[in-house]
């Protein structure tokens, strides 16, 4: 099995790849990458390995951003000394949470997780980790039950304009402006739409595509989004997203 260790510390590394070696030599560790912005350009030029065990709080910032990044499609198992992220943790491809120290034992039950993940879903395995980008068509979500005051409205998908992130809560905006409050995580709701109708820019919003009313250029080949109805801030494509960005506007 092909790994790689997202990790600034180096005896922390150096410890999980003696570990990992003890619990099971075939594993090979194919790179030990300290930064986010490291792990981004490994994963670009690279193929996807088997598992990710990756380190939260890194030098350049949260890992969580590779995500925001790179389409990751392989399993993680975060190994961490903070007990804080876990529940974000668990929106990223996370089949495990295991805190420093890491006892060999915890290590153990983790890596027996993921090989009975991967041999009962053995035919499809993949395609289970992109499920938000391979759900069958015609099972995407259609309507969105909301609550306004003591009321509550059935929401088309397609008059949704764009989904938001703020403050720990996730709104929904329509195409007439109207605010929804909802208790999913932005990541849940992605799973649910149509990947060729809503797009996630970054980590924070989640937009319809009729909601794009312009894409302008940006500094440092970044591109810079107009929607309808208007933000109260800009709404920016990161230098990496860009392509992928292009692809999905242009299919």
């Amino acid at each position: 099995m092909t790994v790689i260790i997202v990790e600034d510390e180096k005896p922390a590394a150096e410890k999980l790849i003696k570990s990992l070696a003890a619990i099971d030599p075939g594993i090979q560790v194919a790179a030990v990458l300290p930064s986010v912005k490291d792990t981004v350009s490994w994963l670009h030029q690279n193929p996807v390995p088997e598992l990710i065990f990756m380190d939260i709080e890194l030098t350049d910032g949260l890992s969580f951003r590779v995500f925001e990044k790179v389409n990751i499609s392989c399993p993680v198992i975060f190994v961490t000394a903070y007990d804080e992220y876990w529940q974000e943790a668990f929106e990223h491809n996370s089949i495990d949470y295991l805190l420093k120290p890491v006892k060999q034992e915890k290590l153990e039950a983790a890596l027996k997780k993921h090989d009975k993940v991967k041999q009962y879903f053995t035919a499809n395995y993949q395609s289970v980790m992109n499920w938000p980008n391979t759900n069958p068509a015609g099972s995407f979500k259609k309507r969105f039950l909301v609550k306004r005051g003591t009321d509550y409205q059935s929401i088309r998908t397609e008059d949704i304009a764009y989904f938001y992130a703020a403050h720990k809560l996730v709104c929904m905006v329509d195409s007439k402006g109207q605010k929804f409050i909802l208790d999913q995580s932005l990541s849940d709701i992605e799973g649910q739409l149509d990947p060729a109708m809503f797009y996630r820019v970054n980590r924070k919003y989640l937009l319809n595509m009729s909601a794009i009313k312009r894409i302008k250029s940006y500094p440092k080949s970044k591109l810079l989004l107009e929607v309808e109805p208007p933000l109260h801030e800009e709404v920016i494509i990161s230098q990496e997203n860009v392509s992928a960005f292009k692809s999905w506007m242009g299919q």
